[in-house]
């Protein structure tokens, strides 16, 4: 199926890992948010469990190994286009992982990555995904 314009909400995750009070970030460099900077994931495989799914996404798009410790946070992103259709329906399960292995390096759907404060995802002057804000305090807020 199709990411743009599905029959019906596509599953997802975001492996949300934080590192000495920093989370980790990657730059998208596809749409939705090409450009952006939001928590590494991608949508879950048939089969899949939500927390295997994330730590998959993380090593895909930073090189990194970690332990999923369960879904903090389930929210929905819902994009239409110009004519009102709707483009994205993602339902997106925020996983929360701790103890990172290794250097993250940019791969897959990442353009770059990187780990920042709250003060630089909150800051206004870091492009970010809508709701890395409010994702970003429930760990390090």
């Amino acid at each position: 199926m199709s990411r743009e314009y599905p029959s019906h909400p596509l599953p997802g995750v975001l492996a949300l890992v934080e590192r000495g009070g920093r989370l980790l970030m990657v730059k998208r460099a596809k749409e939705p948010d090409r450009g952006k900077w939001g928590f590494p994931g991608g949508l879950v495989e048939v089969g899949e469990t939500l927390a295997a799914a994330a730590l998959r996404e993380l090593a895909e798009e930073t090189g990194l190994a970690a332990e999923a410790r369960g879904v903090v946070d389930v929210f929905e992103v819902i994009s239409p286009d110009a004519q009102g259709r709707v483009r994205y329906h993602y339902v997106l399960n925020v996983v929360r992982c701790l103890s990172p292995e290794g250097e993250a390096v940019a791969a897959d759907d990442a353009e770059a990555a990187g780990w920042f404060t709250l003060a630089e995802i909150e800051g206004g002057e870091l492009p970010v995904s809508v709701n890395a804000p409010r994702l970003a305090r429930m760990v390090l807020g």
